[in-house]
């Protein structure tokens, strides 16, 4: 693409898009602002790496409309939007080349079952299995040995990947992601303790709905209800490693970093953000964009839209900061508790 395609293929998106620089040549490749070369395209999204503006070899880089670039625009050109960030993502989207999972069409050795209804153009790879009464939406691709069992729906242009499996009824959207090994259905953990100490397991009868341009990562697991539905809502990211137990409700929007786990029946609002290896306990709730950091562990409700929460157990981000600094100073507040302790054992008794 010319720099001024990759401007007017921009301005779909922003209402500004403002050149600086010459505007010629031609863009062959994105590439990161440190390594980029002549002829590639990068970004500048964070103050910290506006050092490379002058050091860049890159032909074209995108910048925040704040930023002045008038100095170092000798030799390259500028594209000034208010998001740069976003806007390299819609330039990664123009250059990437579509992924083959599987070759067009029925692979000979899928096994399709019987009443299953296939859409126009939906691809079905080597040793794939899709089950009786299963209903695959137009364009959407199965990738080589997955399994969808019976009775799933599976909406128009989705993705599914390598080795995952879908359990029986699951229900997909539309532009649904879902990558290599992910489980999607399995049986929520339910056990009855006895009074014996052993445990009877409880039938699960529910089933896992994912709403429209939802994406599930690598190897992630969401649990069936045990009645009802476990529910991943619209536009939902879910990370690799994520286990989301049953009956659990995701808002939409939601993203879910790497390796949190989510216990059963916690309703989570929309647009959250979870940090990797967050943990949570079962039956809360989450108000709407709720921001919850890495490794927390959160142990109950959190009602009030837009709260940061912190720490384990989490709590407010300014209370959890607060009592961290306090807890870095018991060693002195203790030096001099001990130091009070002794003058007051020095001190003649009686009166």
């Amino acid at each position: 693409m010319t720099i001024q395609e990759i401007q007017a293929y921009l301005t779909e998106f922003f209402d500004s898009v403002e050149l600086v620089g010459s505007g010629k040549g031609e863009i062959s490749a994105p590439a990161k602002i440190e390594s980029a070369g002549a002829g590639e395209v990068s970004f500048i999204a964070n103050e910290k790496y506006l050092r490379f503006l002058d050091e860049t070899k890159a032909s074209l880089v995108i910048v925040h409309r704040s930023v002045n670039v008038a100095d170092f625009a000798e030799g390259r050109s500028f594209l000034k939007v208010a998001d740069p960030y976003t806007a390299f993502v819609f330039v990664l989207k123009k250059f990437s080349l579509p992924r083959t999972i599987a070759a067009p069409g029925i692979a000979p050795t899928a096994v399709i079952g019987e009443g299953a209804v296939m859409g126009e153009g939906v691809t079905v790879g080597q040793y794939a299995v899709v089950g009786d009464r299963c209903r695959i939406g137009a364009g959407s691709i199965i990738g080589p040995h997955a399994v969808i069992m019976h009775d799933v729906e599976i909406g128009e242009g989705c993705t599914i990947f390598p080795h995952v499996v879908c359990y029986d009824g699951t229900r997909i959207g539309r532009r649904v992601v879902i990558h290599a090994g992910s489980v999607i259905g399995a049986d929520g953990f339910g056990f009855a303790p006895q009074a014996d100490g052993s445990y009877v397991k409880i039938p699960q009868m529910g089933i896992v709905e994912i709403g429209d341009d939802a994406e599930i990562g690598a190897n992630a697991t969401i649990d069936r209800a045990t009645m009802g539905s476990t529910v991943i809502g619209k536009g939902v990211k879910v990370d690799n490693l994520v286990q989301v137990a049953h009956n659990c409700r995701i808002g939409e929007h939601t993203v879910i970093a790497a390796q949190a786990g989510i216990s059963g029946s916690v309703i989570m609002g929309r647009q959250c953000m979870i940090g990797g290896q967050a943990g949570f306990a079962g039956h809360l709730e989450l108000a709407d964009r709720t921001s919850v950091a890495a490794q927390a562990g959160v142990s109950k409700s959190f009602l009030e839209p837009g709260t940061a929460l912190r720490g384990y157990p989490a709590q407010p981000m300014r209370d959890q900061l607060r009592h961290e600094a306090m807890l870095r100073h018991l060693g002195s507040m203790k030096d001099r508790l001990d130091e009070l302790e002794q003058r007051l054992l020095k001190q003649p008794h009686g009166g």
